[in-house]
């Protein structure tokens, strides 16, 4: 069953619908000598039989790691609740974790990487569980932050399924700070997002805090 999305959710739906990005072959070969350039610049011998395609394998990378910018019309399939009314509705989650995601800072193009929980409290609809992970991993797989990243996510599900309440959690590890800057060892950062019922409701926040970990 498939769900009709209203002119406010236009923008969840551009992010569902499948938009395959159209690069030329003389993009991707224009593309590949401005890396060959700066990577020379910086320092890389282009010229051994290990580097030769260096620029052309970092073109191809950096688009695989972008997918999420083509959309996933999966996610706009949802299917009607098994829950039949009673004290519990508005209380009983549904949770998914640790969800793998790796994404790229858009301030420093530089990886983030990090585990995901998503929960939320159905109404009407419910979505397979394996969309949960393609929710993450669509926002995810573009130059993003972590802040916003959550928030894409908790407002994307939100308007796919207009649940009681839905809560994201996400931790990750930032090279922009490991590799330059601050050079922090080992540093994590934990963001926390949280729609209705979860908004105010701190029992309902402590459960999903306990069941990702987070209270350790």
């Amino acid at each position: 069953m498939s769900i009709d999305l209203d002119l406010s959710d236009r923008d969840v739906l551009a992010a569902m619908e499948l938009r395959r990005r159209d690069l030329s072959d003389e993009q991707l070969q224009r593309f590949e000598r401005y890396v060959a350039e700066i990577f020379g610049a910086f320092g890389l011998d282009l010229d051994t039989p290990a580097t030769r395609d260096t620029p052309r394998r970092f073109i191809r990378a950096l688009y695989d790691s972008t997918a999420g910018y083509d959309g996933d019309p999966k996610l706009l399939t949802t299917f009607d609740t098994e829950g039949h009314g009673g004290s519990d509705c508005r209380l009983s989650q549904v949770i998914e974790g640790p969800i793998q995601f790796y994404a790229l800072c858009e301030h420093h193009a530089l990886p983030f990487y990090g585990r995901a929980y998503v929960g939320y409290i159905a109404h009407e609809q419910i979505i397979g569980i394996s969309k949960l992970t393609r929710l993450v991993r669509l926002f995810a797989q573009r130059f993003a932050v972590q802040e916003r990243l959550g928030r894409q996510i908790a407002d994307a599900l939100e308007r796919i399924l207009q649940p009681h309440g839905v809560a994201v959690f996400l931790e990750a590890h930032h090279l922009c700070m490991q590799m330059r800057g601050v050079r922090e060892i080992s540093p994590l950062t934990r963001t926390t997002f949280w729609r209705g019922e979860y908004d105010h409701n701190p029992a309902l926040r402590s459960e999903f805090l306990s069941i990702c970990g987070a209270s350790r």
